[in-house]
C-alpha cells in the first residue's frame, strides 16, 4: 500500500498531529474567528491604511505585494486543488505544467517578496508608522514573510537547482483530502522538509487571518462596478432681476415696525 493511501490508524501520533489535527484546528479558527470578528468588530474590519503617514514606500510596495499575492494564490489553487489528470486531459503535459508553473511562480514570488520587504521596511524605518503598528501586524508580517520565503526556497532548492519535485502527487493529495474529509497524512509525511514547513506556516496564516488586517480581502468594493455615476452640479446664484421682490416690512400705526 502506498504512503498516500495509508489509513490513519497506520500513522504515528506526530503525523496525525501535524497533518490532520493542526490543519483542521486552523481551519476551524479561520471560520469561527471570522464570524466572531464580524459580530464584535465590524468597525475594525479594515486594512487600517497608513497612507496619510507615509506614501512613498507604500506607492510601490503595496501594488507589488498585492499583485504578486494574487498571482501566487492563483498558482496555488491550480497546483493544489486541480489534479494532474485534469490538466493532462486538456492537453497540458507534466513537463509543460512544471515549466510554466516554475517560471510564473518565480516572477510572482519575487514581486511578492519585494513588495512585502518594502512594506516591512516601511514599518521599521518610518517612526510614525512604527509607533502605530498594532500587535496583530507584529505577528502577521513575520508570519507572512516566513511562509513566502519557505515557499520560494522549496521551489528554488527542489525545482530549479534540484532535479524537480512533483508536489502534486504528495502535497496536493494531502491538501485535497482535508476538504473532502478524507485526510491522507501519509501523502505529505514523506515530502521534503521545506514543503512541510511551508504547509505548516500556511496553516498558521489561516489561523491568524480573522484577527488581522487580512479580513479586508472579503470587503472588496465589487459593488462600485455596478454603482451608477454620481453627477455633481454647481449651485448658481440667480441674477438680481430673477429674484423675487422682498416683502415690505410691516409697520404699526405710528410708523414703527410692528413686533411679532
Amino acid at each position: 500500500m502506498s504512503a498516500s493511501s495509508s489509513p490513519l490508524t497506520a500513522m504515528n501520533g506526530t503525523d496525525l498531529l501535524l497533518w490532520v489535527a493542526v490543519p483542521y484546528i486552523c481551519l476551524a479558527v479561520f471560520v469561527v474567528g471570522h464570524v466572531w470578528r464580524f459580530r464584535k468588530d465590524q468597525f475594525g474590519w479594515t486594512s487600517r491604511t497608513s497612507q496619510l503617514l507615509e506614501h512613498r514606500w507604500l506607492r510601490w510596495g503595496s501594488p507589488l505585494f498585492h499583485l504578486g499575492a494574487f498571482a501566487v494564490i492563483a498558482g496555488h489553487v491550480v497546483g493544489l486543488a486541480v489534479p494532474a489528470s485534469w490538466t493532462e486531459a486538456v492537453g497540458i503535459g507534466e513537463h509543460t505544467y512544471h515549466t510554466v508553473a516554475v517560471a510564473l511562480g518565480s516572477v510572482a514570488g519575487a514581486a511578492m517578496v519585494v513588495g512585502l520587504g518594502m512594506l516591512s521596511a516601511r514599518r521599521l524605518l518610518a517612526p510614525r508608522i512604527r509607533t502605530r503598528t498594532s500587535s496583530s501586524d507584529k505577528v502577521l508580517f513575520p508570519l507572512l514573510a516566513v511562509t513566502v520565503v519557505l515557499g520560494i526556497a522549496a521551489t528554488v532548492v527542489h525545482n530549479i537547482a534540484g532535479g524537480g519535485y512533483d508536489y502534486r502527487s504528495t502535497v496536493s493529495v494531502w491538501f485535497r483530502g482535508l476538504f473532502v474529509l478524507q485526510p491522507q497524512p501519509g501523502a505529505i509525511s514523506g515530502a521534503p522538509l521545506l514543503f512541510q514547513l511551508h504547509a505548516l506556516t500556511a496553516c498558521l496564516v489561516f489561523a491568524a487571518w480573522p484577527f488581522t488586517r487580512l479580513v479586508h480581502v472579503w470587503s472588496a468594493p465589487v459593488g462600485y462596478l455596478r454603482r451608477p455615476y454620481l453627477v455633481y452640479r454647481r449651485k448658481q446664484t440667480a441674477p438680481a432681476y430673477d429674484r423675487p421682490p422682498a416683502a415690505p416690512a410691516r409697520r404699526g400705526p405710528a410708523g414703527a415696525k410692528a413686533s411679532r
